[in-house]
């Protein structure tokens, strides 16, 4: 089948690579010319392990390429996927649609034939439905069909997750888009894709339950944590205790100075103003959004615990920048307020990470010392802290670390080590939500 992913990001650079492995031809469009002339020069503009090979293989058989002009790959195209920005929009909260709403327009002047347009970024309940108003009203003739077929791609393990879905989400009741989408799918499974069709804007409320919920869960683990610290238990314990359940599931049950990315921070506030708007204010995702937000400065005030009550005139380092392991993506990384506590709390900032130190650059440039490796980050420091869990970090020289401290303290906000070693190796060591044994820093 042919494929126009409109979007070359994070999701529609990922989908239409892996739609291309499936055997189907797809064409990547964007505006960015820099971006597209990148991508037909073979640089991936993101980090996503496994991506820059998957693009050029399929580049090389010929199934996937890019280009600026919209018009011939809609026209020529059976499914049309619109896989643009949502960010939140300033000043309300609101996802901003502008982006997805001006695509609709130029996909709807160059359809030709029966065509499925597919709404693959995050977007409110009902936007399919000005999707397919406003392509009615620029083409009253065209032959389509809009759908909704939300992603659950996390970073760092995308291509994987689209291989292997627990679930495909599809929003509509057309009967030819029905078809269209189980044809697109099917190379995923030999007997049948876990396809899940809904009416079209359950689909796109789906998505929004599913990131408000495992926020939730991040957040109730982050604040049994600090229930934790103060009655001697250990988070990690009652994480696994819990997790056994069925019901409840390990996943997303670990510890931390909160969650970040692009995911979660702007489609929890998204569903948070549906909500209001509609007379249903979701309580329990509101207190999430505020929990969380707080919780990213909390970890300065941490820090400074961990050296004696202040970090003024100290120097700390940071390993770790993006919000989580494998990915360049610094968008809402909880390393962002926490870098600018330091600042406003008078410290100096060190800071290394294996992917993401161009993107940090954009929001933390003048703030930190950019280093070439964990030990160059730690270099005269008062204190490491551990941000993101990134594999370089799991495994650290202990004697070699120290060595180049002014003071052995380690901050560990991703429960990294165990208090034992750290203590065995001479740290004074705080983690998040873990008893505290004899000697120890007071977390």
């Amino acid at each position: 089948m042919r494929v126009a992913m409109i979007g070359t990001g994070y999701v529609g650079l990922v989908s239409g690579a892996c739609f291309a492995d499936f055997g189907h031809e797809v064409t990547c469009v964007d505006k960015d010319a820099g971006k597209i002339a990148a991508l037909q020069a073979g640089e991936i503009p993101i980090y996503e392990p496994g991506l820059d090979a998957l693009v050029a293989s399929n580049v090389r058989e010929k199934r996937l390429d890019f280009t600026t002009a919209l018009a011939g790959p809609v026209a020529a195209a059976d499914a049309v996927f619109i896989a643009v920005g949502t960010p939140s929009r300033r000043g309300d909260g609101h996802a901003d649609l502008s982006y997805v709403y001006a695509c609709a327009r130029e996909i709807a002047a160059a359809l030709d034939g029966f065509t499925v347009v597919v709404t693959k970024s995050t977007v409110p309940v009902g936007t399919g439905d000005e999707v397919e108003r406003i392509i009615r009203e620029t083409r009253p003739d065209a032959e389509f069909a809009v759908v909704s077929n939300p992603e659950f791609l996390r970073e760092g393990a995308a291509i994987r997750d689209f291989k292997h879905p627990d679930r495909i989400v599809v929003g509509t009741t057309d009967e030819r888009a029905r078809k269209v989408m189980t044809e697109l799918y099917r190379p995923l499974y030999l007997n049948q894709a876990p396809l899940m069709f809904t009416a079209r804007g359950t689909a796109e409320l789906i998505k929004y339950a599913a990131n408000a919920f495992l926020a939730t869960k991040i957040t109730f683990i982050n604040e049994l944590a600090d229930l934790c610290e103060q009655v001697g238990g250990d988070v990690q314990e009652v994480a696994r205790g819990i997790g056994l359940d069925k019901r409840i599931g390990s996943k997303f049950l670990h510890a931390g100075p909160g969650y970040g990315g692009s995911c979660f921070p702007k489609d929890t506030l998204a569903l948070i103003k549906t909500a209001q708007d509609n007379g249903t204010p979701l309580r329990i995702v509101e207190t999430v959004a505020a929990v969380n937000d707080q919780r990213k400065r909390a970890m300065a005030r941490k820090v400074a615990a961990a050296l004696g009550g202040s970090v003024r005139d100290k120097t700390i380092a940071v390993l770790g920048l993006t919000f989580k392991p494998n990915t360049d993506d610094m968008r809402d990384a909880p390393s962002i307020p926490l870098v600018t506590a330091f600042n406003d709390m008078g410290a100096k900032v060190r800071a290394y990470d294996p992917a993401g130190m161009e993107q940090a650059k954009r929001d933390l440039d003048g703030l930190v010392t950019f280093c070439a490796n964990a030990y160059e980050c730690a270099q005269g420091a008062d204190a490491v802290v551990i941000v993101t869990e990134w594999e370089q970090f799991r495994a650290l020289d202990l004697d070699r670390l120290k060595s180049a401290m002014r003071r052995p303290v380690m901050v560990d906000l991703r429960n990294v080590y165990r208090a034992d070693e750290m203590a065995a190796a001479g740290f004074a060591y705080s983690s998040v939500g873990r008893a505290i044994a004899p000697g120890h820093v007071r977390s």
